[in-house]
């Protein structure tokens, strides 16, 4: 059975690389304090910038909890990242769903982030609620993505 992909986008006013680099580099400064896995609230959200790099969070008491790897690293325009948290949003490394974040320029404009989580039916049977708290997050992580890129131009 396939589930229909969450897909967020956010234009910015950043160049394409302005904008890959505050969403791989400064994911901790623009994501919301309190809305990761840790107990405590994040200090660090670390993507590793290579193909199997690592993907995950750091607390004010330096434990990392994982949330995947690096599936494509390709500066400025794609980045593939393994989701591999389960429905219990427990870290699973047999668990593999695909986040795509692409970086398209938009003239002017600057540049359109759009955010695609896929192969969601890998979370098996039962899913449904867990996806529907996903996309609601995902929504929110775009748009405070948005909203700190564009107070940085």
């Amino acid at each position: 059975m396939s589930i229909n992909p969450i897909v967020k986008s956010v234009t910015v006013k950043a160049t394409q690389q302005k904008a890959f680099d505050v969403f791989t580099n400064q994911t901790a400064l623009w994501w919301r304090k309190g809305t990761t896995m840790g107990k405590h609230p994040h200090q660090a959200i670390v993507i590793e910038p290579k193909v199997d790099g690592r993907w995950f969070e750091r607390d004010a008491e330096g434990k990392e909890i994982q949330w995947g790897k690096v599936l494509v690293w390709q500066p400025v325009d794609r980045l593939v990242l393994a989701w591999q948290i389960n429905t219990n949003f427990q870290y699973d490394p047999t668990l593999i769903s695909e986040v795509e974040i692409t970086f398209a320029a938009a003239g002017d404009q600057g540049t359109i982030v759009t955010l695609e989580h896929r192969n969601l039916e890998r979370l098996g049977a039962g899913a449904e609620k867990f996806i529907a708290m996903m996309d609601a997050g995902w929504a929110s992580h775009v748009d405070e993505f948005g909203a700190y890129a564009n107070a940085q131009m």
